[in-house]
């Protein structure tokens, strides 16, 4: 067993574990941690704890220290200087004429290196760019593609639901969607419909996936001949987060409905 805090360093960014070690850590303490990028100022979301070692990366690296105001200040001044990095790289990239898109740009927290997040539709050729940025900035420059998905995650918006994106407000993750899943729920494939604004399926439409599923195995397909009290009848229809079924009466012109604990009193399935 090891003992963990969970640390995230965006709002719906990914979490890390880290060895806390002495420190007398809290959840929402602010950290000083060392990761692959570098030194890094995060948030403790998890407090301590203790994980299987199957869900930790090895080697745990440790926490540095709690952060300090000092520590705040740095990194507003970090954005700032992103904000200002973010027009330098817009007007370089329109220099040399580059099919790219800038969506953001990040600091590490000891400045040792400037991340530029871009999309474009395919590969793009951004030496030239990379040696104007590093003479400007004279620090490790580092240019990212990302997708539409990370795209929406980063700079946010308000999706057709009327609420905040998901992926840029809890969301740690993405979680494949496929087009089964909306077909399962019984909506409409239109692409307008389920669609966010990515231009992706919605990530919601996993969140109920599970209960259909399991409602869908304990359910009759559409067409399939089942004995009811009534007696026997062909389902035309189903109300799947219920358990209804719509039953058409073999020897009686008309539709029942019927709860599937109904049906299952009977025997037929």
């Amino acid at each position: 067993m090891y003992n963990v805090v969970g640390v995230r360093f965006k709002k719906a960014g990914k979490i890390y574990y880290f060895d806390p070690g002495d420190l007398l850590i809290q959840k929402d303490d602010f950290v000083i941690v060392e990761t692959v990028r570098g030194v890094e100022y995060g948030r403790v979301v998890i407090g301590p704890k203790q994980v299987e070692e199957h869900d930790v990366v090895l080697p745990l690296k440790k926490v540095l220290r709690i952060a300090d105001q000092k520590d705040r200040l740095i990194v507003e001044e970090n954005k700032q200087s992103a904000k200002e990095a973010y027009e330098v790289c817009c007007e370089k990239v329109n220099l040399h004429e580059l099919d790219m898109k800038l969506v953001d740009v990040e600091y590490t927290f000891d400045r040792n290196k400037v991340i530029f997040y871009f999309t474009a539709d395919g590969r793009v050729d951004f030496r030239e760019l990379v040696k104007d940025l590093a003479a400007i900035f004279r620090t490790r420059i580092e240019l990212r593609q990302i997708g539409v998905r990370d795209e929406a995650k980063m700079l946010g918006g308000i999706g057709p639901c009327g609420r905040m994106l998901c992926c840029s407000s809890f969301l740690g993750d993405f979680e494949p969607v496929s087009i089964k899943m909306a077909k399962d729920q019984n909506l409409s494939l239109n692409p307008t419909k389920i669609s966010g604004l990515c231009g992706r399926l919605m990530c919601c439409l996993k969140y109920e996936n599970d209960e259909y599923e399991t409602a869908k195995e304990q359910l009759p397909d559409v067409g399939e001949i089942i004995g009811t009290p009534a007696g026997l009848g062909k389902v035309v229809g189903l109300n799947i987060l219920e358990r209804i079924l719509q039953v058409e009466m073999i020897e009686q012109e008309r539709v029942l409905e019927y709860t599937l604990d109904e049906i299952l009193k009977e025997g037929a399935m």
